[in-house]
């Protein structure tokens, strides 16, 4: 007999792993669809990414994370949500990708992934940012040495590597890679280091481009990439710069497509926010909802890990008085 579940949560990281403990906690009937492994974006972080937050603003669940270092790494963060997964043994479908969400007229929701077809009176999408980078739509960027996720330096090293942009990702690459041996580029499009860099990051940066060490291009731009060398249109006319490699860390994007095709509207502007209740986080679909990254549309500075761990509580609570209403 097929299930109908009180709620289906699309993406399987922490904030989609709060909502189920939620509702775990409320005696609902849930479902977690992971298109990868548990936590998949921060699985694909790069190695030895450095998280700003401190451990205990990650936490889920109420369960501590303990962390000897200041700030944890991806690997603890790793073991952490592992051992959440193991302590409350939640319903989740790792390696299934939704790829569509439909109400039906009996208000109930049809939930297809490339696996099974569900139903859900509630679903909760949490499916974060990074899974789509956001492209420079320049000539040769989809060649195979021009990469949009960074994973280590040592495939860099003793290289000539240009590095696109000036938020985090991109600082930690270029400075990693320096570090290994390589010979790197930096191309940014304003004039400075991004102010959202870490605080214990920025000055290292900014030091090694001072001394020429890390060569950067300011208020400069990509127009075309080739096999062994790119150019860059710079403020004073164009240059080409010779590469091995191109790490266009340009950022990454919430698939607004998909949220669309939920039937979820977005304000009509360069951002793409979507319409949802900050209340209850439920969207223009009645029993629609949003939780975490996924919120900001574009905007994908304004939430995180720890400021929306309370969509959980504010998606379920909705949901169980609706229920209770009904």
């Amino acid at each position: 007999m097929e299930v109908t579940y009180d709620v289906i949560i699309i993406g399987g990281g922490p904030i989609g792993m709060a909502c189920a403990i939620a509702a775990q906690r409320k005696g609902l009937n849930y479902l977690i669809l992971e298109r990868g492994a548990l936590v998949n974006s921060l699985f694909n972080y790069p190695l030895y990414m450095t998280f700003f937050s401190t451990a205990e603003r990650l936490e889920i669940g109420d369960v501590p994370f303990s962390c000897i270092a200041p700030k944890p790494g991806r690997q603890e963060a790793l073991e952490y949500y592992r051992n959440i997964q193991k302590h409350f043994k939640l319903n989740i479908n790792l390696f299934e990708k939704v790829t569509s969400v439909q109400k039906q007229e009996d208000g109930v929701f049809n939930v297809i992934s490339d696996k099974a077809t569900y139903t859900a009176e509630n679903v909760v999408i949490a499916t974060g940012f990074y899974d789509i980078p956001v492209y420079m739509d320049v000539p040769g960027e989809h060649l195979p040495h021009v990469r949009h996720y960074y994973k280590e330096a040592h495939e860099y090293a003793f290289r000539k590597v240009l590095v696109v942009g000036a938020n985090n990702s991109s600082v930690d690459a270029a400075l990693e890679c320096w570090h290994k041996g390589a010979e790197v580029t930096m191309v940014i499009r304003k004039g400075e280091i991004n102010d959202r860099v870490k605080y214990w990051i920025k000055p290292d940066i900014e030091n090694r481009i001072a001394e020429g060490s890390i060569t950067a291009h300011f208020y400069s731009s990509i127009t075309a990439i080739r096999e062994k060398e790119v150019d860059v249109l710079t403020p004073e006319g164009p240059v080409t710069v010779e590469a091995d490699f191109v790490l266009a860390l340009t950022g990454y994007r919430p698939d607004i497509d998909f949220l669309k095709s939920c039937g979820i509207q977005t304000h009509d502007d360069v951002l793409c926010v979507p319409v949802y209740n900050p209340d209850t986080m439920e969207t223009n679909v009645p029993g629609l909802y949003l939780a975490g990254v996924v919120c900001g549309g574009m905007e994908t500075h304004k939430w995180f890990i720890e400021n929306s761990r309370v969509h959980a509580d504010m998606i379920i609570t909705n949901i169980v008085s609706a229920k209770e209403s009904d």
